[in-house]
């Protein structure tokens, strides 16, 4: 088994065989009754309906998957994994775990997709069974024991050992249709599985700054992806919001708005408000005390420190929902302060465990394999980052039964996170062969002086500034190609400034590995050639507009996609149809590596790939002299509805809005 469709396989046998038991208990227990054995017939029809019931469950059930697998994109690599995995079986059925490797094509002289497992063979029967074959004798047993299947036309050996496949041209054209009837559907992924992702997570009475624009994106994005693929997705915001910085902050608002209890306080500039009031507990001995005993009030859940403790929140919350607005983001909030309560049982479960060792008053955890324990106790009894990150990740496991965690949060951190994970797993709370617990860790943002990207004063950049700044760019970008003059109506113009502005943000940064710093530049994120949003945003709005311009509308996209064949003949449409039927490959990638910078990639080659083919075929032919359409080659613009479809759901996930009219 080497894909997700062999695993839906095996659950509708499962399903098949409980409902073929089912159905012969309801005959067994019909039987038993109508003989009048038993004085407990009352009983025997409870069950009887207890198991009709659940007979009809799971028949819908299992219909419904049928109906939705039926929709499903086909992952094409996928399926030749299956089909080169049996031929590899067949061929050598002795060999355990047998290299698989199928990857498309780079040129198309060497076919469409190639299966290059031949060269791991030939050396693993050298070392596990001193058999010396040349790979191209191993390449050839395999292309003989292929099975029947619907998708290759033929295979050819090159080279060395290299399995050049060609596929069926009535195959791909059948999974465009069946794209353009059904739309962008989900590739099957078997069980549903929940997925929690903490991701942004900025702290309370702190304005959000470039450092949690990656974090916000990238999440946002991880959310979207797993959703659309079927899974349960909770979506969590760690704020920063207890701790003893806000005892400082408490003693502030009394002295500042001593009423704060009856009258809501006008905090305006919270950061202003946090900058005062840690200048006075480092200069202030007096203030300084008083603001320890606050945090002591406040832990202690005293109501006057917990209501001003919710007014700074609050104040906060609301300027953050001014970036999530903007970007699009929907998050739920579950700060620190949530998993308080917590904090204690989990000290207890680590010393219970044995795991506790006391070092001048503190309580620390070592976990295998990380020199740098975790203090789960202060000396004087409060907890740290690493009692609440614990809580946090029990909680997700045990309360939440996720099965897969992602943790969005940048490079510097990721000792510290692995040092957590590592310990959940050394208390048992899960096993990483059953759960996935990941970091998706992400490099910093850069000055085009490749530098840390702050303002010339040398402070950090407000997120709320960046975001004005590229809408003023792109409304700039905008005007200075006349667009606000003939092309566009003003609410049109505002639509494609926001779309411009945030879509280039955000693909800015997606479309580098998270994994690397990047350089934040307005001016090439706004270049509207090469690989960024503004480009794709306007090749999108052109693809969409080809159908516009020949008077063809969506219903007679629809009745053409039922009644049309694709025809491939072209080269280029060829190269067009293999390369939007390679959206489900890519996206199973990144619910895999977690980096969507592949997606980034894809919809660059397929539009790119869209220019080419629409270069050298006509989809719609004019009169030369009257510009009258003649000919419109109904098969060719569902080629650019496929496409434009894939790039709208691309976009989607992206959290990009592309525009109708740019």
């Amino acid at each position: 088994p080497h894909s997700r469709n062999y695993c839906v396989a095996i659950q509708f046998a499962f399903q098949e065989n409980e409902i073929k038991l089912l159905t012969a208990e309801i005959e067994r227990l019909k039987n038993f009754g109508c003989l009048g054995v038993s004085p407990s017939l009352e009983g025997l029809r409870d069950e009887n309906a207890k198991l009709k019931y659940r007979l009809n469950f799971l028949q819908k059930s299992l219909q419904e998957e049928r109906n939705k697998s039926a929709k499903s994109m086909i992952n094409i690599n996928s399926c030749l994994q299956e089909i080169f995995g049996a031929a590899i079986q067949a061929a050598y059925p002795d060999l355990e775990n047998p290299p698989l490797v199928v990857t498309p094509s780079q040129q198309p002289k060497f076919g469409d997709y190639q299966c290059n497992s031949a060269m791991g063979i030939s050396q693993i029967l050298l070392k596990t069974k001193e058999q010396k074959v040349i790979p191209r004798e191993i390449a050839e047993k395999i292309a003989k024991n292929i099975p029947a299947n619907e998708c290759i036309e033929k295979v050819e050996i090159a080279g060395p050992g290299f399995i050049n496949v060609h596929l069926r041209k009535d195959f791909v054209s059948k999974q465009l249709s069946s794209l353009l009837i059904n739309g962008v559907q989900p590739p099957a992924v078997g069980k549903r599985k929940k997925v929690v992702v903490d991701f942004s997570s900025p702290n309370i009475a702190k304005e959000m700054h470039v450092g949690h624009l990656r974090s916000t994106i990238i999440g946002e994005s991880m959310c979207r992806l797993f959703e659309f693929a079927g899974y349960d997705v909770l979506r969590l915001n760690h704020l920063g919001d207890w701790g003893t910085q806000f005892g400082m902050l408490i003693a502030h608002l009394q002295d500042k708005f001593p009423d704060y209890l009856t009258v809501s306080p006008p905090i305006g500039d919270l950061q202003a408000f946090y900058k005062e009031s840690k200048r006075r507990f480092d200069t202030e001995e007096e203030f300084k005390k008083r603001a320890y005993q606050c945090v002591v009030l406040l832990q202690s859940k005293n109501p006057n420190f917990i209501k001003a403790w919710e007014l700074i929140c609050d104040v906060s919350r609301k300027e953050f929902q001014k970036i999530y607005n903007c970007l699009d983001v929907t998050i739920t909030e579950r700060g620190e302060s949530f998993y308080h309560e917590m904090m204690k049982d989990i000290v207890k479960e680590f010393e219970d465990k044995g795991f506790v060792q006391v070092d001048d008053g503190r309580k620390i955890v070592f976990v295998p394999g990380f020199p740098v324990p975790l203090t789960i106790m202060k000396s004087d009894g409060g907890y740290t980052y690493d009692t609440s990150d614990l809580a946090a990740l029990k909680h997700r496991l045990c309360e939440e039964k996720g099965d897969i965690l992602i943790y969005v949060v940048d490079s510097g951190q990721s000792v510290h996170l692995q040092t957590v994970f590592a310990a959940g797993q050394m208390i048992g709370w899960y096993d990483p062969k059953v759960t996935r617990v990941a970091h998706a860790a992400f490099g910093v943002v850069l000055g085009e002086d490749k530098k840390k990207f702050k303002t010339r004063s040398g402070d950090t950049v407000r997120l709320i500034d960046l975001l004005e700044e590229g809408l003023k760019r792109a409304m700039d970008k905008l005007r200075d190609k006349e667009r606000d003059k003939v092309v566009l109506t003003p609410e049109e113009l505002k639509a494609a400034q926001t779309s411009v502005a945030f879509g280039c943000i955000k693909y800015a940064d997606l479309s580098h590995n998270r994994l690397n710093d990047y350089v934040f530049s307005f001016d090439k994120m706004l270049d509207d050639r090469g690989n960024t949003a503004a480009y794709l945003l306007y090749a999108f709005t052109r693809i969409r507009a080809i159908a516009r311009l020949a008077n063809i509308d969506e219903q007679m996209l629809r009745k053409a996609a039922r009644e049309e064949v694709l025809v491939l003949d072209h080269e280029k449409e060829w190269k067009l149809g293999k390369c939007i039927l390679r959206f489900p490959e890519i996206l199973q990638k990144i619910l895999e590596d977690l980096l969507l910078h592949t997606l980034c990639d894809y919809l660059y080659e397929l539009a790119t790939t869209f220019t080419e083919f629409y270069d050298s075929c006509y989809c719609v032919e004019k009169d030369r002299q009257s510009g009258q359409i003649v000919k419109v080659n109904m098969w060719r613009l569902l080629l650019c509805e496929a496409t434009a479809t894939i790039m709208a759901k691309g976009f989607d996930i992206l959290g990009i809005k592309p525009v109708q009219r740019m």
